[in-house]
C-alpha cells in the first residue's frame, strides 16, 4: 500500500464540502421530491440510490445524527495515513451494492449511517491491521466511542431503521480496511 500520510488541515476542506453537500440535498429536498431517489434492493430503478443514499435524509433529526459522527470519523479519517477520499467512496459503494444485492426489497433505504458505520468499521479494523501505535489508539477511541451503537444498529427488529444498511456498511468498512491494509507476506530468501 502506498503512504498517504496527510494533515488533517489538509483535508478538512474535502471533508466540510462533503457534509455541506449532505445538509445542501437535505434543504433542496424540502422542496423537490429527492427521497424517491433512495436505494431499493433488487429493484433497477433503486440502484442509483448506491450513490446518493448518503446524502438523502427523512428529517433534521435523522440528518444531525449522521452529520455528528461523520464529521468525528471523516476527521479522523483525514489524519489517518488512508487515502481517505479513495476509503469513502469504496465503502459508500461497496455498502450500498452490498445493500442493494441482500438488503430487505420492501424498503426505500436513505441516510449516511451505512457509510457511518462503515467508516466506524473501516478505522477500527484498519487500525487493527496496521499495527502502530496512533492508528491503534484511534481504533480503540472509535470502538469505544461507537461500540454500542454498532452492536444495536445492526439489530432487525428496531422500526423506521436500516439495520441491514448498517450491517453491510459495516462489512464493507472491514473489506476496504482489509483491501487498503492486508497484511504484506514476508518473503524470505
Amino acid at each position: 500500500m502506498k503512504d498517504h500520510i496527510h494533515r488533517i488541515r489538509d483535508e478538512l476542506p474535502a471533508v466540510l464540502l462533503f457534509l455541506a453537500a449532505i445538509w445542501g440535498v437535505f434543504l433542496l429536498d424540502r422542496v423537490l421530491p429527492l427521497e424517491r431517489f433512495g436505494l431499493i434492493p433488487r429493484d433497477w430503478g433503486g440502484l442509483m440510490g448506491v450513490v446518493t443514499m448518503p446524502f438523502l435524509h427523512a428529517n433534521f433529526a435523522h440528518l444531525l445524527n449522521n452529520t455528528v459522527p461523520l464529521a468525528v470519523l471523516l476527521t479522523l479519517l483525514a489524519g489517518s495515513r488512508a487515502n481517505s477520499r479513495t476509503a469513502v467512496v469504496l465503502v459508500a459503494v461497496l455498502g450500498g451494492l452490498l445493500l442493494w444485492l441482500f438488503g430487505r426489497g420492501d424498503s426505500l433505504h436513505i441516510g449516511a449511517s451505512g457509510l457511518v458505520f462503515g467508516l466506524a468499521v473501516f478505522l477500527i479494523v484498519s487500525g487493527i491491521l496496521e499495527k502502530r501505535t496512533v492508528p491503534l489508539l484511534v481504533s480503540i477511541f472509535v470502538a469505544f466511542t461507537y461500540g454500542t451503537t454498532l452492536l444495536a444498529g445492526v439489530l432487525p427488529w428496531q422500526q423506521g431503521v436500516s439495520w441491514d444498511g448498517h450491517l453491510f456498511g459495516g462489512i464493507a468498512g472491514a473489506l476496504v480496511a482489509w483491501l487498503l491494509f492486508k497484511p504484506q507476506r514476508q518473503i524470505h530468501q
